[in-house]
């Protein structure tokens, strides 16, 4: 015995697997000793004599004792195993295995405590915080007791115990008592007669020894948890008591807990007593005198009761009842369900009094005999006569329903003296009819009477209306519904399907089934997957390697089978068992490699195919995935269709005629392109003269063939070049030519005056420009698309004194250069002087010409120099005229605009609706330079004087004979700037012609005049026209009136609105 006790825990200890002990365990539990002697640390004769039930129910005791050791036997492996679970340092009360079987058991916490669950928490017990790791060899020490105490039990149950004579002392009834319950007509006399008198009864044997009386269950004898001081203070078990007190005239008893009962109060009252027990409905001689529901089969002629098979099963399991002389009593045959004869409801058979209306089973029925009408008819009232539609089912005056009867007569009230008719007419005072003769009750209704003076009685009560059960059943399902789809729907928001749901919610009941998902089914898997290794152990069907069970499979069991843990493993053992049959068919025939590949794939039968295919198909993937080079596709390689299977599994083709038709443009004569080319060319497209033209592609830059895979486009337009030709236009733009220069090479687009297309342009550019550039070139490039970028902000300057520009970050006038450390002001672009300082740019503009000597010397050539050009993007001051060709393009930012009316300039067809012009040219307004420049001085003269602006007719030298404005002059060279050096003319402010008319334009132009007043008729016809306006004759209409009306349409056209405006 303690040979073998060593050797299981020893064993234990190292593997931790219960099957590596279970031979020296069978060792242990056929060893004749006494029960205290065999087992030293489990309380195994407590848990025996607590758990053990007398009669029939003593095989459910043992059988539910048997799974409680089963999942302790559990809990001890997972502790002494090497691989322990997570949550090994925690035993949850909430948990429903845990609730179902360790805590269904009286012993079962102590031998979790046993273990080392010494913490006690608020939902369970726990190891100690400073314990860091369990002690092994006394937790396998209770693990080997544990399981020799359930094999020892399961012998027990199977009547198979070598020696179940240690158990007389410990098991409630004796050892002789069978584990299996009998029929009560086992024990009776066979045949009895049903008529003869009860035997008579036999000598009673002396009370055995064991606990005080009033520990024990008055009817079972098992142990007591209920007082019923109504009983006269019998105790009860909970199941017994839930027979005894369903008894009709025992429903109102009141018991209380047996640890609540008073030290002086009686606690238990003999055996005997429960026949005597009155009751204030004396019990029906055909129902059980124990629950009263249940027809009467055995008759006890010791203790004079009359019982149904299953309270004499329980009744006579006491140990002082086991011995009655009982007798059978023949069945009786079931009533039907009976209808009530008043308010027609269909009543169960045992009740005795109807559910509707509280009558009597045999109460009278109504007086007269109805007759039924068709439900779709009108019906009369049976109490107040009122005639009601066929749809109605209440009544519409009295509220009663359609086959209630007419109630009863209500006895007349004592009136002393009072005469037998009070009149000839008089009104009843229940259903308002008025009653024509004489009488002391109504003809309708039959309510008495009621005389003058006298109190009226109150009215009989009416019968409570019916609810239809089917109603209430509906209503049930619904509310029951609507909640189950609100808990799905709060599900779906974590990811839970709505089968887990439902299961959660048969365990856990309507409240909180994602949190206990969420914490408590991953303890519920583990114990699925060890009462399922239970099973598998209890039939010896374990396989080699132990059964490996994972969490996937348990949670589609218990899915499966709706939150039945029991049922979910065995329809998990059964799903495991189907599947390694069929991997077994399949060749597979390694148990242990199976099991873990059902492990690993979480059940998945695909999967553990896969991983148990994977090791024979290594050699081959060493095969195919050796570090080999290809060897390159021969396209007259003798073997056609190897080759197209390679073209398949290489590049991926749609079809097998594909390949063949990449074979056949490879092997035509004066091919120059490659496989690769033709297998992109092949996947675009299967037309051949599409796929020739496609690898034929011609460059217009240099004119040569190229697939059009190795041909280079741009966003802006649908030119093509090859990738040579495009790598060398860009590198010489980015080193020599501005950013807006970039464009493509072949039609010139994008156009460089639309600021969004530019954009994008530039940002697909840039990804284009980054693998065909060299790295020191894209950086350059990078660093101009920057400054372009840098140049849009509204902040930014250029130096009016070097070409350096940079982000004012100020908001003063004076700005100072970080270059050349110049100042000027930022919003006049001029050279910065003290006198600029608190005063506005044009006030100082007017000091300026009235106290610079130097400026007045200068003469109408430095107002046309101080009112240069300023380019409209990046707003660059040029100190040049505008006069020679308005066509300005800025150096800065490469902008094309006009220097009169600072409108862009196109090169091909703009996006202004009227305009169809597809080369180069700008809209110009009226007022522009670039039509009133044809004007005479006279002319603009009179525009001037018609609108009171003053204007120079005198030079500041009259004796210089030679215009003195700086002009750009083409010089063999560059362009330079130099004074224009033309004649001057009297009259013209010592200025050439040109010039003068430049200067009358500028005085037209900041006082914002219109020349229209002053247009001929042909000129105003050409303007109108240019304008869009309807220069058509009316009909009818006179010259003059056209004249007059093309002038007032054109007058409502606006000026120019980027025309300077400078004073």
């Amino acid at each position: 015995m303690e040979e073998a006790r060593e050797r299981a825990e020893h064993a234990l200890v190292t593997s931790g697997a219960s099957q590596a002990v279970r031979s020296e365990v069978e060792k242990m539990a056929a060893a004749s000793l006494p029960l205290s002697q065999k087992y030293r640390l489990v309380p195994a004769e407590s848990m025996l004599s607590e758990n053990a039930a007398c009669g029939g129910r003593r095989q459910e005791s043992l059988t539910r004792l048997i799974k409680a050791l089963n999942i302790l036997e559990k809990y001890g492996c997972n502790l002494t195993s090497p691989a322990r679970p997570k949550y090994w340092r925690n035993v949850k009360f909430n948990n429903p295995v845990f609730r179902a079987t360790v805590d269904a058991v009286q012993g079962g916490r102590d031998v979790l405590r046993l273990y080392g669950y010494t913490h006690q928490q608020e939902d369970g017990l726990g190891f100690p915080d400073d314990v860091a790791e369990p002690d092994r060899d006394r937790v396998a020490a209770v693990t080997v007791e544990v399981m020799a105490l359930r094999l020892e039990v399961e012998m027990l149950v199977k009547d198979s115990h070598p020696d179940p004579g240690v158990f007389a002392q410990v098991l409630p009834g004796g050892p002789q008592q069978s584990l299996v319950p009998s029929p009560v007509v086992s024990v009776l006399p066979p045949d009895p007669c049903p008529g003869s008198a009860p035997l008579p009864a036999p000598r009673r044997p002396p009370k055995p020894a064991g606990p005080p009386a009033s520990q024990n269950c008055s009817v079972c004898g098992g142990a007591a948890a209920l007082i019923c001081p109504a009983c006269e203070n019998q105790t009860f078990c909970d199941s017994c008591d839930h027979v005894y007190h369903r008894h009709p005239s025992r429903t109102s008893h009141r018991r209380v807990k047996r640890r609540e009962a008073k030290p002086g109060e009686k606690m238990f009252c003999p055996a005997s007593c429960l026949g005597h027990v009155t009751s204030p409905t004396p019990p029906s001689p055909d129902t059980c005198g124990l629950c009263g529901g249940a027809a009467v089969r055995a008759h006890c002629a010791t203790c004079r009761q009359r019982l149904c098979l299953k309270c004499d099963q329980i009744f006579h399991s006491h140990p002082e009842r086991w011995n009655h002389n009982r007798s059978s009593v023949p069945a009786i045959v079931p009533l039907a369900q009976w209808a009530c004869s008043y308010c027609t409801t269909v009543n169960s058979s045992p009740a005795a009094i109807c559910s509707t209306c509280d009558r009597p089973r045999l109460a009278a029925a109504a007086t007269h005999q109805e007759v039924p009408v068709s439900p779709k008819s009108d019906w009369a009232c049976k109490t107040c006569t009122m005639v009601n539609s066929g749809s109605s089912v209440l009544c519409e005056a009295c509220e009663r329903p359609r086959l209630a009867t007419r109630p009863p007569a209500a006895s007349p009230p004592l009136v002393q003296d009072a005469p037998a008719a009070a009149g000839p007419e008089w009104k009843c005072q229940v259903c308002t009819f008025l009653n024509s003769k004489p009488a002391a009750a109504c003809d309708v209704c039959g309510a008495a009477k009621v005389s003058a003076g006298a109190s009226q009685p109150p009215p009989a009560p009416l019968p409570r209306t019916r609810v239809s059960a089917d109603l209430q059943r509906q209503e049930r399902l619904k509310a029951d519904g609507l909640s189950l789809m609100r808990q799905i729907r709060e599900a779906e928001k974590h990811g839970i399907s709505p089968e887990e749901v439902c299961a959660a919610v048969a365990v856990c009941g309507a409240s909180g089934p994602c949190d206990w998902l969420k914490s408590e089914l991953p303890h519920l898997l583990d114990e699925v997957c060890a009462m399922a290794e239970s099973m598998v152990e209890s039939q010896a069907e374990t396989p080699a390697g132990g059964l490996r069970l994972s969490r996937a499979e348990a949670k589609l069991a218990w899915v499966a089978a709706g939150g039945d843990s029991e049922l979910a493993a065995r329809r998990l053992l059964r799903e495991r068992r189907a599947k390694m049959k069929e991997l077994q068919t399949l060749g597979f025939r390694d148990a242990s490699k199976c099991e873990e590949a059902l492990r690993q794939s979480g059940g998945d039968l695909r999967e553990a195919l896969a991983l148990l295919q994977r090791p024979l198909l290594e050699p081959f993937h060493q095969h195919i995935w050796t570090e080999q080079p290809e060897p390159p596709i021969d396209p007259a390689h003798h073997d056609k269709q190897r080759t197209c299977r390679r073209l398949l599994a290489l590049y991926s083709l749609p079809s097998w005629g594909r390949c063949e038709l990449i074979l056949s443009l490879l092997q035509e004569p004066d091919v120059t392109y490659s496989l690769e080319d033709v297998v992109q060319a092949v996947k675009e497209s299967h037309d051949r003269d599409f796929i020739r033209r496609l690898l034929r592609t011609e460059c217009p830059c240099c004119l040569s063939s190229f697939p059009r895979s190795k041909m280079q486009s741009l966003t802006s337009c649908q030119c093509s070049v090859c990738l040579e030709c495009f790598g060398r236009h860009f590198t010489v733009a980015v080193k020599d030519r501005h950013i807006r220069d970039m464009v493509c090479p072949v039609c010139g687009r994008p156009e460089e005056n639309d600021p969004e297309q530019l954009d994008h342009y530039f940002s697909t550019l840039d990804i284009q420009l980054r693998g065909c550039l060299e790295p020191k070139v894209y950086e350059l490039f990078h660093k101009k698309l920057t400054e372009h970028t840098l140049m849009k902000d509204p902040k930014f300057l250029w130096c009016c004194h070097c070409t350096f520009g940079f982000i004012n970050d100020g908001d003063q006038l004076r700005v100072t250069c970080p270059s050349c450390r110049n100042s000027f002001c930022a919003k006049c672009r001029k050279l910065w002087e003290p006198q600029h300082k608190d005063v506005s740019c044009d006030q100082f503009q007017q000091w300026k010409r009235e106290n610079d000597p130097e400026y007045q010397q200068q003469g109408l050539a430095g107002y046309l120099r101080d009112n240069g050009i300023t380019c409209p993007s990046c707003r660059f001051q040029y100190a040049l005229t505008k006069g020679g060709c308005m066509h300005f393009i800025c150096s800065q930012c490469r902008h094309e605009f006009c220097s009169g009316c600072n409108n862009p300039y196109h090169k091909t067809q703009c996006k202004t609706a009227p305009c169809s012009c597809p080369g180069l040219h700008a809209h110009h307004p009226r007022d522009c330079l670039f039509y009133l420049r044809d004007w005479e001085p006279a002319r603009l003269q009179e525009l001037l004087q018609r609108n009171a602006v003053e204007f120079n007719t005198d030079g500041a030298d009259a004796a210089q004979p030679a215009c003195g404005v700086m002009v750009q002059k083409d010089e063999t060279g560059p362009l330079v700037d130099s004074p224009c050096g033309a004649d001057t003319q009297p009259g013209h402010a010592g200025l050439c012609e040109k010039h003068y008319r430049e200067y009358l334009v500028n005085l037209i132009n900041a006082h914002s005049l219109d020349p229209a007043p002053l247009y001929q008729d042909d000129e105003l016809i050409r303007v109108c026209e240019r304008h869009q306006v309807n220069t058509r004759r009316g009909e009818g209409e006179e010259e003059q009136a056209r004249l007059a009306r093309l002038m007032q349409a054109l007058m409502k056209v606006p000026l120019g609105d980027k025309v300077p405006r400078n004073k």
